[in-house]
């Protein structure tokens, strides 16, 4: 946990807040004016006094202000090591993301993301803690650490998303423990594990453009092919990560290929779930099909037209945590047009909402 300390005064902080003090005092008590009761002398003990009250208030609004911008710092220090910046650019795809934390000033809240160049291929999470804003901000860390180590190590996309149930699982019962939760050491109905969970998408990308997911409860992304809005598919995901544990040997399932052209769009379900004031959710495909109506957009431009969108839908208050993450492959294909033409994946229907 990133805890700031106050600071205590130094002695620079302390000169005039003492100057004033001793210019009142000395006022009061050495000067004649102070004692007389004419309008004149009223007059000028009047200002002397609120001339030392404004120079104390400037004097502490200055240094709340400084305090403001170290914390504004360090908070930024805190985002970049938790939910650092991706490269503009991984093995070929034009990578960008963005999150929106639900809590006011906030730079981090309970949604994840990270993408990362492997010897297995590029391998993604885009995640959704249970809760939102500074209060999940340290089960985002503990997963994202636990990724960033397993997605080098393990050749098998499953055993990813076994080391991150098994950090979750610990993360949650050492801090059931330091809270004094009843049952923090015995996994069951009433245990940490089981009052939390978290959603959690995987993708693993080769060099040729063919990826695979596995799903615990997140939405599945969207996926751009030229001015078309595809959802990548119509699968039921896994359950999420806590409640229960995933399979023994989860199969990722295969998502064909992402062709030079095409984005993926991944994104967490505040986006998708976020209401106007009459209650409306948020249409994220239309957007995404007014993005690409025209020509191809860069991973840049969806995210500053999606997030414009949601904050002019929601009114600029969201109530909950949303993060896109927006992956295009700029690599080029150099197969002969028959071989695009027979990878090429079909157009699905689009499915009702069921929403109510």
């Amino acid at each position: 946990m990133i805890r700031i300390k106050a600071r205590a005064p130094t002695a620079r902080g302390t000169v005039l807040p003492t100057l004033c003090g001793a210019v009142a005092v000395g006022y009061r008590y050495g000067c004649p004016l102070a004692r007389q009761d004419g309008l004149g002398a009223r007059l000028v003990t009047g200002a002397v006094f609120l001339a030392v009250g404004t120079a104390l208030v400037l004097h502490v609004r200055r240094t709340l202000l400084r305090e403001l911008r170290l914390a504004r710092r360090v908070a930024c220090a805190a985002q970049s090591v938790v939910l650092r910046p991706l490269p503009p650019r991984l093995d070929g795809l034009n990578v960008g993301a963005a999150q929106l934390s639900a809590d006011r000033g906030a730079s981090v809240g309970g949604d994840l993301y990270e993408a990362i160049a492997t010897e297995h291929g590029v391998r993604v999470v885009m995640g959704d803690v249970r809760g939102h804003g500074l209060a999940a901000l340290g089960t985002v860390a503990a997963l994202l650490g636990s990724f960033r180590e397993a997605a080098h190590d393990e050749s098998d996309l499953g055993r990813v998303l076994h080391r991150l149930d098994r950090t979750l699982g610990r993360h949650l019962r050492e801090r059931g423990a330091r809270t004094g939760h009843p049952a923090c050491g015995a996994p069951g109905a009433d245990s940490p594990v089981a009052e939390e969970f978290v959603t959690v998408l995987l993708l693993e990308i080769d060099r040729d453009g063919t990826f695979r997911a596995l799903n615990c409860g997140h939405p599945w992304p969207y996926v751009l092919r030229g001015t078309a809005v595809q959802p990548l598919t119509r699968a039921d995901p896994l359950p999420p990560l806590g409640p229960f544990p995933p399979p023994a040997r989860p199969v990722p399932r295969p998502c064909g290929r992402l062709l030079p052209g095409e984005s993926l769009v991944l994104f967490t379900d505040g986006a998708e779930d976020a209401r106007d004031g009459r209650g409306r959710f948020f249409p994220l495909p239309d957007v995404l099909r007014e993005i690409v109506r025209e020509r191809p957009a860069s991973p840049q431009t969806v995210l500053r037209t999606v997030f414009g969108a949601l904050l002019h839908h929601t009114g600029g208050r969201p109530t909950d945590d949303v993060a896109v993450l927006v992956l295009r492959n700029d690599r080029t294909d150099r197969r002969p047009p028959e071989a695009r033409a027979a990878t090429c994946p079909a157009t699905t229907r689009p499915r009702p909402s069921t929403r109510r």
